[in-house]
């Protein structure tokens, strides 16, 4: 595990990514600063990566996951539902590789007006 801070304005989280091939390819590529879009509770933003899905993907996710969107080459952090929910649980437009998680996610929330993300090693 690598340990990360995610910086959204005001708002500073610490994290961690996985050791799986996919997050060693994002680790190999930090720092990422980027403006972002909004999908309910997910903030996603390209990272120009191109990857394919792998064994650890899925739709629906936890409060606080990070995960590796394909379809989009972006980083996509979920801190609560998003449309494709159908409860509180974040639910993917499609399948997300799962590369990392956040801590106090939900946080997030009040950085929706923010222009730009940052995450970098910490």
């Amino acid at each position: 595990m690598t340990g990360i801070k995610i910086t959204a304005g005001d708002v500073e989280l610490e994290g961690e990514l996985t050791d799986t091939g996919c997050a060693k390819m994002i680790k190999e590529n930090l720092p990422y600063e980027s403006g972002f879009r909004t999908w309910g509770d997910e903030f996603y933003f390209s990272i120009g990566l191109e990857m394919e899905l792998d064994d650890t993907a899925r739709q629906e996710v936890e409060v606080g996951t990070i995960g590796y969107w394909p379809s989009g080459e972006a980083l996509a952090i979920f801190f609560g539902p998003t449309p494709a929910s159908s409860g509180e649980k974040p639910v993917a437009a499609s399948d997300v590789n799962l590369v990392g998680k956040v801590e106090n996610a939900e946080k997030l929330k009040d950085a929706k007006d923010v222009e730009k993300i940052r995450i970098e090693r910490s």
